[in-house]
């Protein structure tokens, strides 16, 4: 289908950035004025992170035998600089590691999820007047599209990762620019599965959500940021998961210029 093509706001990509991020708090907001659907919504991200730490937790447990694995050049260097090689390797494993874990947990989520995921996207649009342009999808149908829009989102986000990894063996940048890059990286490719279930309901699918969130990027950014930074705190992906999904309802209506108030 066309996609309608929206002019950028005016103001200053900073401001636009943390109105992105004010998003996530104003999901927060409406998604805690409904107590049962906050027990649901805690259910299925609850189940993705323990199974999602205790697979991190194994690899940080293997991460210097990982490390020793992907630099064997260093075998034969002096003790300071071969350990000084596998930190910096370590370092960058568990980045690559905690990108993808981030992405592939959303994409199992809200897979796991759907109904309940669905049903807090639809109460927020509710509470803001309802779905303009709504259209009928089967579950199932819905389920499938998720999963391969997901599939699709992670085979890129590898694609970029990789060089990431890399860049990660970079002193010192490796260790600041790296990491930024990663949560921008991470939060846009976060924003475009989050907002899935808001597009879905209008008949829309991956390429017209990210034709429309890319007129906006600063906006996008600072959602998906966000929402990124928290996921990387212990048990936040967990609580936050479900008002990430409430806010971005709320930045797939402004893509669309929809009311969000």
């Amino acid at each position: 289908m066309d996609v309608p093509r929206l002019a950028a706001p005016v103001t200053g990509a900073a401001t636009r950035f943390l109105a992105g991020a004010g998003l996530l708090l104003r999901g927060l907001g409406l998604y805690v004025r409904s107590p049962g659907l906050m027990l649901l919504g805690v259910v299925p991200a609850l189940i993705s992170g323990v199974l999602f730490v205790a697979a991190f937790a194994t690899l940080l447990y293997f991460v210097d035998d990982l490390a020793a694995l992907v630099t064997p050049f260093a075998d034969d260097w002096s003790g300071a600089w071969r350990g000084l090689v596998r930190v910096i390797a370590g370092l960058a494993i568990a980045g690559l590691a905690g990108l993808l874990g981030v992405l592939t947990f959303t994409a199992v989520t809200l897979a796991v999820g759907d109904p309940f995921y669905e049903k807090i996207s639809e109460r927020v649009e509710d509470r803001l007047g309802g779905t303009p342009g709504a259209v009928e999808v089967p579950f199932w149908a819905s389920v499938r599209r998720s999963i391969i829009d997901s599939l699709r989102l992670l085979a890129v986000s590898v694609l970029v990762g990789v060089p990431l990894f890399v860049a990660g063996f970079i002193p010192v940048v490796g260790q600041t620019v790296v990491p930024v890059l990663g949560a921008a990286v991470g939060g846009w490719f976060l924003a475009l599965e989050l907002v899935g279930a808001a597009f879905y309901r209008r008949g829309m699918g991956l390429p017209e959500r990210r034709s429309l969130l890319r007129a906006d990027r600063p906006t996008t950014l600072g959602f998906g940021v966000a929402v990124f930074v928290c996921f990387l705190i212990p048990l936040g992906a967990v609580l936050v998961m479900p008002a990430a999904v409430a806010g971005a309802t709320l930045l797939a209506r402004r893509s669309l210029g929809q009311s969000v108030e």
